[in-house]
């Protein structure tokens, strides 16, 4: 059993193709499926269900694959505890970020983060909550940016920032005749959400009620992957939606009129680096953690600034 051997199974194993695997390994199919059979062979074991589209990974696939994961980990790790060791900041640092921060928070600190260290490059992906765990977990990504507490093993979190929900709504709403939002005020059926997987679209549901909507909402049924999507839609019809507060400082001055605060405590969302126990390019890492908090109002850094909702 070679190390190109368990390279070529894990990546079909990420991919659910012998296509694709050879692909992204730069081989034929034909070589990486004889290199996959022999290990097969070698063990005495069926790793891949072949008959499955996409290929399924068996039982005990699925713990061999555990193994290579964590055994090409931890060899990959002496290179970068070379760069560690040394003083220059070097190589590609894999990032994810939820749609509801990607917008907001990325070109807050993007283009210093590229002047104070040129010889990083910044690999960003927008994604999904789960899309970024499962990234980070099959070391597909370095770290993600993404809304905690998670309630997983084998992840370690390290909170950034405190961001408070605020109100977006129609200017003919009933609530816009109120200075301030009470979290019993909102009604769910009154409210425009974003589509399943995103833990905002969570969070916003487990603050609203489940009361009888009495507004003039249409009978439209529409969910979108994007807040700035559903802030055209209350200007443009009506109902509500809800925005990070990171999202208020793009706002132009007549959209503002939309925006109302919650009462005391204002309701939170904690963001946090998420990264995989055994952690690799720690100093870029932290180079990263030092561009995101200087790029970030001060005030968003106190954990006690609200009340925290939770999504999972």
């Amino acid at each position: 059993m070679t190390l190109t051997q368990l390279e070529y199974v894990i990546a079909v194993d990420t991919f659910g193709s012998f296509a694709e695997a050879a692909k992204r390994c730069d081989v034929t199919q034909p070589t990486l499926s004889m290199q996959i059979k022999k290990i097969e062979e070698e063990l005495g074991v069926t790793i891949f269900d072949r008959s499955k589209k996409p290929v399924i990974t068996t039982d005990v696939g699925q713990t061999i694959i555990a193994k290579a994961r964590e055994g090409l980990r931890e060899l990959n790790c002496i290179p970068e505890l070379i760069k560690e060791k040394s003083q220059a900041h070097l190589g590609e640092l894999r990032l994810g970020v939820i749609p509801t921060l990607c917008p907001y928070l990325l070109p807050r600190f993007s283009l210093n983060f590229a002047k104070h260290y040129p010889d990083v490059t910044l690999v960003v992906e927008e994604l999904l909550s789960s899309q970024i765990l499962e990234k980070l977990e099959k070391d597909m990504l370095d770290v993600g940016i993404m809304v905690t507490p998670l309630d997983m093993p084998g992840f370690v979190i390290d909170p950034l920032f405190y961001e408070i929900f605020v109100v977006y709504m129609s200017s003919h709403h009933p609530l816009t005749k109120k200075c301030s939002v009470a979290l019993q005020d909102l009604d769910q059926q009154d409210m425009w959400l974003l589509k399943e997987g995103h833990c905002f679209r969570s969070q916003a549901i487990t603050m609203c009620t489940e009361q009888s909507s009495m507004s003039d909402r249409p009978p439209l049924r529409f969910e979108s992957g994007s807040l700035e999507t559903l802030k055209r839609m209350v200007e443009s019809q009506c109902g509500y939606t809800l925005l990070p507060e990171l999202a208020l400082y793009d706002l132009r001055k007549l959209q503002r009129r939309h925006v109302r605060h919650f009462k005391s405590p204002e309701p939170i969302r904690e963001v946090s680096l998420v990264t995989h126990r055994n952690i690799l390019k720690q100093k870029l890492i932290t180079a990263l953690k030092t561009e995101i908090l200087a790029s970030v109002p001060k005030k968003m850094r106190k954990p006690d600034r609200g009340e925290l909702v939770r999504w999972v």
